[in-house]
């Protein structure tokens, strides 16, 4: 039986990238985790699953996103938590409403797979290419802050798979 854990309580790792390359590194040494069998995952997703949804999030600003902007005036507090999540780190166990299983993008890969695409989703963000679609949440970003945004993202969800 699958059971659902409660991943906002769960004994996540604390994360924190400076940039992309700090990213990268921290992959290498999960990935060396995986190999030596030595990786657990404290969430309830696999690691193939949270590299794809990392990786998708990164990917939306080029392919577009599956969900749709929120009403005016909640996207006004969302720039503004988007501010905060670049600051301070985004929280654990938030859910996009009416969205199925509170977001996308946690499709399911084998852990080479999904680290496959995640290295490359990085390598692509960090290349500066200009992206062609705004966060339906956060807006129209610069890219640095874009960047920031997707470290955060990464740190909260690699921080459920320990070493």
């Amino acid at each position: 039986m699958n059971q659902q854990r409660n991943t906002k309580k769960a004994n996540r790792r604390k994360l924190w990238f400076h940039s992309c390359e700090e990213l990268i590194q921290e992959l290498a040494k999960i990935e060396q985790a995986e190999r030596e069998g030595k990786l657990v995952t404290v969430g309830n997703w696999t690691p193939g699953q949270v590299f794809s949804h990392i990786a998708s999030w990164i990917e939306y600003g080029w392919s577009g996103y599956p969900i749709g902007a929120p009403p005016w005036f909640i996207k006004w507090i969302l720039v503004w938590m988007g501010r905060r999540h670049i600051k301070h780190g985004m929280p654990a166990g938030v859910k996009i409403p009416g969205i199925k299983e509170g977001t996308v993008g946690q499709d399911m890969a084998t852990f080479a797979d999904g680290l496959s695409r995640l290295r490359h989703a990085i390598a692509r963000l960090d290349s500066r290419e200009p992206i062609q679609f705004d966060s339906p949440a956060f807006g129209p970003m610069s890219h640095e802050d874009r960047i920031q945004l997707n470290l955060r993202h990464a740190e909260l969800h690699l921080g459920y798979l320990q070493y």
